[in-house]
C-alpha cells in the first residue's frame, strides 16, 4: 500500500461505525466513510468535539453540521496551500490520500533533466497541477466543473503559482482528448482522477467502468515519443489495482515499455496505528 503519512496540517485521528474522524489544521470534521465497517469505542474527545460532522441521510446524500467553523480556512503540504470549504456530499475540496502521488510524480518530473508537460484530467481543485507545476512542470489543467477550475485557480494563488506554466480549461475530459488527438498535441506525463460517476458540461454520462478504457487507449496516442509517466486514480467504489495494472500493462507497456505498479493507497490513523484505505492508484513509469 501507497501511504500518505508527509502530512503535517492533516490527520485521520480514529475511524469507527462508518465515518472517520480528521483533524484539517485546527479543526476537526467528522465524515462518513463506506469503507470504515468496524465497530471500535468512539473514545477519543474530538467525537465529541468536533467542528463539523456531515450527516448521511437514509435517503440519499446528507448534509452538514457545523461547530465553530469557519467558511473557509488553508492548510499546507511541503509548500503548496489548500483553500478548504466544506460542501455537498461530504467534501471539503482535496482529497489528502492524493499526497503520496504529489512525491511520486514531483520526484519523477525534478529528475527528469528536461522540461515536462503533463496533462491533468478530471483536475478538480488542483492538487496534483500544483504539485507538478512546484515541480517545475507544465501543466494542462482540465476539469468539466467551472466552480472546481475557479477553487484550483484560488489554491494556485495561495501556494505561490499564479504565474507558472498552467493552462486552466473548463472542458469535459474526454472530448478535449480527442480534440487534442486531431491536434497533434502531446505529453510527457498524464494524471487522471476519474469520478466513479459524473456528468460533463452538457450532461455527458461518465461511469467509470464503461468508459476509464476507451480513455486511456484514447490518451496513448497523446504522449510523446519519451514520456515519464502516467497515473491513474480510482476511489473506494470504483477499480481494483489489479484492473488497473491490467489495463495498463496492456495499453502502455507494448507501445512504451517500462513498468507497472498498482496499490492501494492510505492514510495512517493515529488512535489504531493502523491505515485507511482510500482507493487505488496504477502507475505506468519507464
Amino acid at each position: 500500500m501507497w501511504i500518505a503519512d508527509g502530512w503535517k496540517d492533516y490527520q485521520v485521528i480514529d475511524c469507527s461505525k462508518g465515518e472517520k474522524l480528521e483533524r484539517w489544521g485546527e479543526y476537526l470534521l467528522v465524515r462518513p466513510d463506506p469503507q470504515v465497517i468496524w465497530d471500535t469505542p468512539k473514545e477519543h474527545r474530538g467525537w465529541r468535539y468536533m467542528n463539523g460532522h456531515y450527516h448521511r441521510s437514509a435517503k440519499g446524500g446528507g448534509e452538514w453540521e457545523f461547530f465553530d467553523l469557519p467558511e473557509q480556512w488553508t492548510i499546507g503540504y511541503k509548500g503548496l496551500t489548500f483553500n478548504l470549504k466544506p460542501f455537498s456530499f461530504k467534501h471539503t475540496g482535496l482529497f489528502p490520500e492524493q499526497a503520496t502521488n504529489w512525491d511520486w510524480f514531483g520526484d519523477k518530473i525534478r529528475h527528469a533533466g528536461r522540461p515536462v508537460k503533463v496533462l491533468n484530467l478530471f483536475a478538480y481543485t488542483g492538487g496534483a497541477t500544483l504539485a507538478a507545476a512546484q515541480a517545475g512542470a507544465n501543466v494542462t489543467h482540465v476539469d468539466a466543473s467551472k466552480g472546481m477550475v475557479g477553487w484550483a485557480k484560488e489554491n494556485a494563488v495561495s501556494s505561490g503559482l499564479a504565474d507558472a506554466p498552467i493552462r486552466w480549461l473548463v472542458d469535459d475530459c474526454v472530448k478535449f482528448v480527442e480534440r487534442e488527438i486531431r491536434r497533434g498535441n502531446h505529453y510527457d506525463a498524464i494524471i487522471m482522477d476519474p469520478p466513479s460517476y459524473g456528468r460533463g458540461p452538457k450532461g455527458e454520462i461518465w461511469k467509470i467502468e464503461d468508459a476509464i478504457h476507451p480513455l486511456v487507449k484514447l490518451c496513448v496516442q497523446l504522449l510523446s515519443d519519451d514520456p515519464l509517466f502516467f497515473l491513474i486514480n480510482s476511489y473506494t467504489t470504483g477499480l481494483a489495482p489489479a484492473v488497473l495494472t491490467y489495463m495498463m500493462s496492456t495499453e502502455i507497456v507494448p507501445k512504451f515499455g517500462g513498468q507497472v505498479e498498482a496499490q492501494e493507497i492510505g492514510l495512517p490513523v493515529k488512535e489504531s496505528g493502523l491505515v485507511l484505505p482510500c482507493g487505488a492508484s496504477g502507475r505506468w513509469s519507464k
